[in-house]
């Protein structure tokens, strides 16, 4: 009798963890979606939002039937805590092969005397290619760089030889300047004079540049370049928390089927008595 006890007791344990850890992901979605002091959630807040939501309260549902199939010993429920992890676990892989598909790209291009890469939209797979070139989407991007003021944190009156000896991320090396082939004269970080005359290169993100702070690359290609490449960088780190939440779920998994088929031999063993 004592071994059905201990399983539903660890089991319970486990999904108490997780359920906590849904909560989590689900406060952080809501919080993201309510008004700040300054206005309401920006476009980059409510772009975030979803997922967060839907992944929280997943996590939730399937905790608490996992909790309450282990305190109440009740099958029917531990049915469904297996039938709802098992389908997590699977959207979980699908997630990481998925993840590990769309984003075995080139990380960026060396640039003769540059201390930074430059990115360019071929590098990446067609599937990401138009999911940010997709405008509806990239207008949400791009309110969400704007919001972040990722190219503001540039400019801090360096010289030219500081400039191009820094380590620009992918965003701020395809969003806060133009390409180094425009052949542009640097005024500071955000600031370049166009060469006059005709372009000497082919690149439309010669003409895209802006001065104007609210525009700057963030119409260029290398911009929505640069934005997969942060992308594939932050999917490296979701991969990985990903990975440790698949190792959770299976052993889980293994300790919710232990428990029901304790629970279901305890059952027998009761009403063959």
């Amino acid at each position: 009798m004592a071994r059905p006890r201990c399983s539903n007791t660890v089991f319970a344990s486990f999904n108490v963890l997780t359920l906590l850890l849904g909560a989590a992901v689900l406060a952080a979605g809501i919080y993201v979606g309510v008004p700040h002091r300054g206005g309401g959630a920006t476009d980059c807040e409510r772009f975030l939002r979803t997922p967060a939501l839907v992944l929280g309260a997943a996590i939730m549902v399937v905790s608490m039937a996992g909790i309450a199939g282990a305190c109440c010993r009740a099958s029917l429920l531990l049915w469904l805590y297996l039938f709802l992890a098992s389908l997590l676990i699977l959207a979980a892989l699908c997630f990481a092969a998925f993840a590990l598909a769309v984003t075995n790209a080139s990380a960026g291009r060396a640039v003769s005397g540059r201390g930074f890469r430059e990115y360019r939209l071929g590098d990446y797979s067609s599937w990401l290619r138009r999911s940010v070139e997709n405008g509806r989407n990239w207008g949400r991007i791009r309110s969400c760089l704007a919001d972040t003021g990722v190219c503001r944190s540039l400019q801090s009156n360096r010289t030219l030889n500081e400039f191009v000896n820094a380590n620009l991320s992918p965003v701020q090396s395809g969003c806060c300047k133009p390409p180094t082939e425009c052949n542009f004269t640097y005024v500071n970080e955000t600031n370049w004079i166009k060469p006059p005359g005709p372009s000497s290169s082919s690149n439309p993100d010669c003409d895209a540049w802006s001065n104007d702070q609210s525009e700057l690359c963030y119409g260029c290609q290398s911009c929505k370049a640069g934005v997969l490449g942060n992308l594939k960088n932050s999917w490296k780190k979701i991969a990985f928390m990903n990975a440790g939440f698949i190792v959770l779920l299976i052993v889980v998994y293994s300790i919710g089927c232990c428990v029901l088929r304790n629970n279901r031999r305890n059952k027998y063993t009761l009403v063959g008595k």
